[in-house]
């Protein structure tokens, strides 16, 4: 079980280092939605339920959320202004 925890925080380490290298938002967004899924795994073999299920309630599915509903408004807004700069 010890490795799979290790195999578990390098992914983890590997999906923060593309979350801030990568150039795309919305791929940025799914990767940090994995790295969330990640943590709720790493907490469930750390024998802490509770915060695995607020890992994922809060991480996975509120946070995924929220940031695909700011990339539409953003993506509107810069709809908009090109419809003014015309």
């Amino acid at each position: 079980m010890e490795i799979f925890e290790y195999i578990i925080l390098t992914f983890m380490v590997i999906c923060a280092i593309m979350v801030t290298v990568s150039k795309n938002l919305l791929t940025s967004v799914i990767i940090f939605m994995t790295f969330s899924l990640m943590q709720c795994i790493l907490w469930l073999c750390l024998r802490s339920p509770d915060l695995a299920v607020t890992e994922a309630a809060v991480g996975a599915v509120v946070d995924t959320v929220l940031f695909f509903i700011t990339l539409k408004n953003v993506n509107k807004l810069k709809e908009s202004g090109e419809k003014e700069d015309e």
